[in-house]
């Protein structure tokens, strides 16, 4: 299955952590790492009092389920140090399933596509920027006419190439 995976960090070595979340997500089992955004440099969302993050998102094909996905991408941050204490909060990675082919899912504590996906232009320009013709599984929509209609608040920079 073709699955996205928003990458953000805004604390300590920003570009570091999110190298690091790449490689743990290409040593998952019954998954490869496809390919990576570019980085984007992004004001915060929401609690505005802290650093600029620095996005990407990662395209991959996996036999894991969205539930197991999901799972290892809450180890990979705990491993990395996230500590989940203020939402919208300062994170060393933050680490979001985005899109599970064009899967959706309603539970509790798993929602695919990622509930918040068409508001975030940190996480459209890197995603259109992987593949501009995705579409949007519950609004039968182009991410692109989704970030078209986004006033780019807040701004998203591109910065350097994760991928060759």
């Amino acid at each position: 299955m073709r699955a996205f995976i928003g990458l953000g960090s805004n604390l300590g070595e920003r570009e570091a952590m999110i190298r690091m979340a790449l490689d743990d997500l290409a040593r998952l089992p019954h998954t490869r790492l496809v390919r990576a955004s570019s980085l984007y440099d992004t004001e915060p969302v929401g609690e505005i009092d802290q650093p600029n993050f620095l996005n990407a998102v990662a395209q991959i094909d996996t036999e894991l389920t969205a539930r197991q996905l999901l799972w290892n991408l809450l180890l990979i941050e705990k491993r990395l140090g996230r500590v989940r204490a203020q939402r919208w909060g300062p994170r060393t990675i933050d680490l979001d399933l985005l899109l599970y082919g064009n899967l959706i899912v309603e539970e509790p504590d798993l929602r695919v596509p990622h509930p918040e996906l068409t508001q975030r232009s940190f996480v459209l320009v890197p995603l259109v920027e992987l593949d501009p013709i995705l579409v949007h599984p519950v609004t039968g929509e182009s991410l692109l006419s989704h970030l078209s209609r986004l006033h780019t608040r807040p701004p998203v920079k591109r910065g350097s190439r994760l991928w060759n």
